[in-house]
């Protein structure tokens, strides 16, 4: 998407009566406008008015709303008991909110915080509950003391007790401290302003940010890049890495580095982390949090110190190589994209990127300014594969460290967690990883980065995986159909394929000879492919040389069911077995062979046929196993499948609905050629070919 909102979808930017709402309960957008008496809020708001003069936006002088509804005018209202004076400031701030939600107006008041007298020790609170309800997001001026004090002198038209600028100073503080506060349990979008001779324009493209930006419009602008994205390779891509960046892609967390680049420019402390403190308040992770930290950034930093602070955080990260390299080899494949997703700094990794000289082939969809038009939350990230696999058809794979990754995990065809040193990884993802395994049923593998730190949980409920491992590399790599809900592996031009098919297409093989050349294709399947797609455990063995050490076996493999579709699946299905003793066997003439039974608690069914040609039997055996087990993995394992069937065929076009479905074969043949009678693979298997 354009970086600027003026090179942006003008359809997303137009702002009409009655869509200006806040992200959280559809309310009217209300902009307090804050700042000590002599900061220059009343100045301000007239330029703001004369800027926005043709928009959808309603001014408010909080005094001189007080004077047009109190009888007898502000001079009355002074005199007031403290009690009185809180009823009518509520009023008044009620009238705006509700004239700005009958208008849909964005509603800009200016008013004040506290007052404080020299001789007080404490400043007296003026503000309201109602102001805390009614206000979406707040505007502090933060002008200099000094300036205010000067301000305050020269101003000959109202009368101000005087205030030296250690007071005004104080004032500030406390005021900017509290609201902060204030704002983060309220739900309010907090920014500081300064006088930089550029003030008119930075609150002028903030209030136009604020008075259309919302949870929808914030989802609906990340898909717009999605999409951008996607466009150069339409009609070739079939895969779509998503990647997590920060902690995922490299050890560090780029906004850690940020913030104390920050505060070594600034002389503050090592350990000034904001986001740190605005993700512990009681706004979490949310929408609002994140479009809060963007504006943690625009108050801390211009545009161009932005960008050389980025410049300046992206030279201490280094990406892990395993990461690297699979990129770069993603990067020469037409059918395969990757796009990193990431909640942190966009301008950090693009730089990171253009280092590692993949800036070309991988983009990077985030936020860190207003004008990058959105923040990524975890229900984007999510949103963002399941328009890939939906809308776009496309094979996901994920990537992530954190538990904003899960539901983006849970949403891809291949989860894979990133698991860093145990010291600076994610405190609470164990548990909340635990929770997505056990109870919404999350299939994921875990690679450890670097190899010598500990894995997460156990290798059975999440098994390893090496970035750099040949057997997952091709997985990753493999041309699928362009029906993204189904996975094809196969070996059609290796020389393992060549050696393993001429035996079986050799006319004088038949009975046993014929037997164990597919009980040794489906060995072969099951060792190259199949272990790929399920994925690997660890258990301990002894060594022959009298130690224990490591050995390997299909993940959950007590959970995979193997079914035999007779009577030309069962001599393969039996290679499938041998590799994988330790699963359940069954044989299947037809589909309500298969019970509930078979497949309760298991979480993999791998159906064996010999050959598969217009694919009408194992559809009928899938849509079986979705009625049993919605949610269960299938694979298909085959010796022949025929090619046109399985890409774009009636094969393809039925599996497409059901997701998490892979299918594996020796070797995709163009040949629509059915055996019949003496050509029969089942009849040439059993030797019964003499009784046709």
């Amino acid at each position: 998407m354009p970086t600027n909102h003026e090179d942006a979808d003008p359809q997303l930017n137009q702002v009409t009566p009655l869509e200006s709402r806040s992200a959280s309960n559809n309310k009217a957008v209300v902009v307090g406008l804050y700042g000590v008496p002599g900061s220059g809020k009343t100045f301000l708001l007239d330029q703001l008015k004369q800027e926005l003069k043709q928009e959808y936006f309603a001014f408010y002088e909080g005094s001189q709303m007080i004077a047009s509804i109190v009888p007898g005018g502000l001079d009355a209202f002074k005199e007031l008991e403290e009690r009185e004076k809180v009823h009518w400031r509520q009023v008044a701030i009620d009238i705006i909110g509700n004239e700005c939600a009958n208008s849909g107006n964005v509603g800009v008041v200016a008013g004040h915080f506290m007052f404080w007298l020299e001789e007080e020790e404490a400043g007296g609170l003026v503000y309201t509950q109602n102001d805390l309800d009614t206000f979406t997001h707040i505007l502090y001026l933060d002008v200099p003391a000094e300036l205010v004090a000067q301000r305050r002198l020269d101003d000959t038209e109202r009368s101000r007790p005087s205030a030296s600028v250690t007071h005004l100073r104080k004032w500030q503080q406390a005021e900017e401290t509290q609201l902060r506060r204030l704002c983060c349990h309220h739900g309010i979008l907090f920014s500081l302003v300064s006088p930089h001779p550029t003030l008119l324009n930075k609150a002028t493209k903030l209030l136009r940010d604020f008075s259309h930006h919302s949870e929808n419009h914030n989802l609906s602008y990340a898909k717009i890049r999605l999409d951008e994205v996607l466009v150069a390779g339409q009609g070739q891509l079939e895969t779509v890495l998503v990647m997590d960046a920060d902690r995922t892609l490299a050890a560090e967390d780029t906004g850690a580095l940020f913030w104390k680049r920050i505060s070594s420019l600034r002389g503050g402390s090592d350990k000034y982390y904001p986001l740190k403190t605005l993700f512990n308040s009681p706004l979490g992770y949310s929408y609002t949090a994140f479009r809060q930290a963007t504006l943690l950034y625009e108050e801390t930093t211009d545009d161009q110190e932005f960008d050389a602070l980025c410049q300046d955080v992206a030279l201490g990260v280094a990406m892990y190589p395993q990461f690297v390299s699979l990129l770069k080899m993603v990067a020469k494949q037409e059918h395969i994209r990757a796009v990193i997703v990431t909640c942190g700094l966009r301008r950090v990794w693009d730089k990171v990127l253009e280092r590692e000289g993949l800036s070309k082939v991988v983009k990077v969809i985030g936020g860190g300014r207003i004008a990058d038009g959105f923040v990524i939350t975890a229900a984007v990230k999510a949103a963002l594969v399941s328009r890939l696999r939906d809308a776009h058809k496309m094979y996901v794979w994920a990537f992530g460290d954190s538990p904003l990754d899960l539901e983006m995990l849970s949403k891809a065809d291949q989860a894979i967690v990133v698991v860093g040193k145990e010291q600076t990884r994610s405190k609470i993802m164990d548990v909340d990883l635990m929770n997505a395994i056990e109870i919404d049923g999350l299939q994921a593998r875990q690679v450890v980065l670097p190899s010598n730190a500990p894995p997460r949980l156990d290798t059975t409920k999440l098994p390893l995986i090496q970035l750099t491992e040949s057997g997952f590399v091709d997985s990753v790599l493999c041309r699928r159909s362009r029906y993204a809900s189904i996975q094809i592996l196969h070996a059609t031009n290796s020389s393992a394929a060549k050696l393993l098919m001429t035996p079986m297409r050799d006319a004088k093989a038949a009975g046993p000879a014929l037997r164990e050349a597919h009980r040794r294709v489906g060995w072969y399947l099951a060792t190259e492919f199949l272990g790929g797609v399920i994925g690997l455990e660890e258990y301990p063995i002894s060594h022959v040389q009298g130690h224990h050490t490591e050995g390997y076996r299909l993940s959950y493999e007590q959970q995979t069911s193997i079914v035999a579709l007779m009577r030309g699946g069962e001599a393969m299905a039996f290679g499938v077995n041998e590799a994988f003793p330790r699963a359940m066997f069954v044989h299947a003439s037809r589909p309500n062979d298969l019970m509930l039974h078979h497949l309760q608690g298991q979480r993999t069914v791998v159906l064996v046929d010999s050959v598969v040609n217009s694919g009408k039997t194992v559809v009928q055996f899938v849509e079986h196993v979705r009625n049993l087990h919605a949610t269960i993995r299938i694979v298909v394992v085959t010796g022949v499948a025929q090619a046109q069937s399985v890409s774009s065929g009636s094969l393809a076009q039925a599996l497409a609905p059901n997701t998490n479905c892979s299918l594996i074969a020796l070797r995709l043949s163009d040949n629509k050629f059915t055996g019949r009678g003496t050509t029969d693979t089942g009849h040439r298997l059993f030797n019964t070919t003499h009784l046709l």
